[in-house]
């Protein structure tokens, strides 16, 4: 296979940075190249040393004056909600019946499955996004269209079908068996096949009887291997309602932790009103918090405390969380993590640790960093190439910028999918 060098200034985390006079924890080469080969990086460095290591043959591809960082990385996303993005004035529990269920269902149609996760994954590599966590519906069809789009164009993903036998229409409910059946189907078809891994996916507990919930406590067990992804403490009404549905349950997280669904393979979308000893069990258990901030502010459900979780040792991760969430785009997602992060408690999220957080740190947060989220040599060639400058507005501050960090802010606050100049999958240029 031939060799290819993306020609561009570097840059990738090595660590977390723990302040934003941090500059250890990362590396930076202003004349940078990576040298790809069989869709993974075969080497990093100078470009003249880059250069020096490749064939003759080697095809340059060169970005020059734009950054190249891993692709980005999105840890909670609903793939059949691409259609709701935008729907007015609900907060969780309503928007989810007005909205989310009616899309929802139409995805028992395998040709609308089909056709919706192109359009997906055409908008996520558009935002420079190289790797999803999503949320498939309670239909077979809609995880076998998601994994089958992603097979095609080679990306890694995550995913499952949501277990729902309640609390919701008939036409998105499945049943304990049958969410069993098709996750056990799912997963022989899918996990690990190419780039793809399946997660269990039970929606919340409002949708899941005590049966099914047992059933994900099944799949679980006998698939140690699969990640977990489910909802948590995200909104007042929504945590009554599944106490009142599980009054034996010491809280909410309670109710996961009986029936063996937390471990370190799990996601946890959302973890913002929690109460002490969810978070002490959170803790035990590795589970992995997802701070999901354009979903949270716009539906009003309130302010993840990321200082606090990250104190007690949580690895959390970040997330656009379409459709509630009201942008593709994880620099968007930064975008509105800071603003949230501010409100709460005046934290200020350096666009060094936002970079951090977008790439290396989510890729630690699924235990994939040895395959995703850096520019290391080994690494796959997810590679998003961003242009500091690609709007007047955005051209215009960069006349003043004056240090990396300083531009990373530019890119966090006011980009958009304008800012993406290419999204590499494999060592593939995908963007159209």
């Amino acid at each position: 296979m031939a060799e290819t060098i993306l020609r561009g200034r570097l840059l990738t985390f090595l660590r977390e940075p723990q302040m934003p006079e941090d500059d250890s924890a990362h590396l930076y080469i202003e004349d940078g190249a990576l040298l790809i080969e069989g869709g993974l990086i075969k080497a990093r460095g100078t470009f003249e040393h880059v250069q020096a290591e490749a064939s003759s043959e080697a095809i340059i591809k060169d970005h020059r004056p734009h950054l190249l960082v891993p692709g980005l990385i999105d840890t909670h996303l609903h793939f059949p909600q691409v259609q709701v993005i935008a729907s007015w004035g609900a907060q969780l529990l309503d928007w989810l019946e007005n909205y989310t269920f009616p899309a929802e269902a139409r995805y028992a149609d395998p040709e609308h499955c089909a056709t919706m996760a192109a359009r997906f994954f055409d908008e996520i590599i558009a935002n420079g996004t190289t790797t999803t966590v999503a949320y498939c519906s309670s239909h077979k069809s809609s995880a076998d269209a998601y994994f089958a789009e992603a097979e095609r164009r080679n990306m890694r993903v995550i995913g499952g079908k949501v277990l729902m036998d309640r609390n919701a229409p008939e036409g998105v409910r499945d049943t304990p068996q049958s969410g069993y059946d098709d996750s056990k189907a799912l997963i022989a078809t899918w996990h690990g096949k190419g780039r793809a891994h399946y997660a269990i996916t039970p929606r919340f507990a409002i949708t899941s009887t005590p049966a099914q919930m047992e059933s994900a406590q099944a799949l679980a067990a006998e698939h140690p291997d699969c990640y977990i992804q489910t909802h948590l403490d995200e909104n007042h009404a929504e945590i009554e309602q599944t106490m009142a549905l599980y009054p034996d349950a010491p809280d909410y997280l309670g109710i996961y932790e009986q029936y063996g669904l937390l471990r370190a393979n799990a996601l946890l979308g959302h973890c913002i009103h929690m109460q002490t000893r969810e978070i002490d069990i959170l803790i035990e258990t590795d589970a992995r918090p997802v701070f999901c901030p354009t979903s949270n502010l716009f539906l009003g459900s309130g302010l993840f405390d990321y200082e606090g979780l990250r104190a007690r040792g949580a690895t959390c991760a970040i997330a656009t969380d379409i459709g509630g969430g009201t942008s593709y785009s994880m620099l968007r997602t930064l975008h509105e993590g800071y603003k949230a992060l501010a409100t709460r408690d005046d934290t200020k999220m350096h666009p060094l640790r936002a970079f951090y957080w977008a790439t290396l740190g989510n890729a630690l947060a699924l235990g994939l960093e040895d395959r995703i989220g850096t520019l290391d040599v080994g690494s796959e060639a997810d590679i998003v190439v961003l242009d500091s400058a690609a709007t007047s507005a955005m051209a215009l501050r960069m006349e003043t910028c004056q240090s990396l960090s300083e531009e990373l802010f530019i890119l966090q606050i006011m980009s958009d999918d304008r800012s993406v100049a290419e999204t590499y999958v494999a060592g593939v240029p995908m963007k159209k």
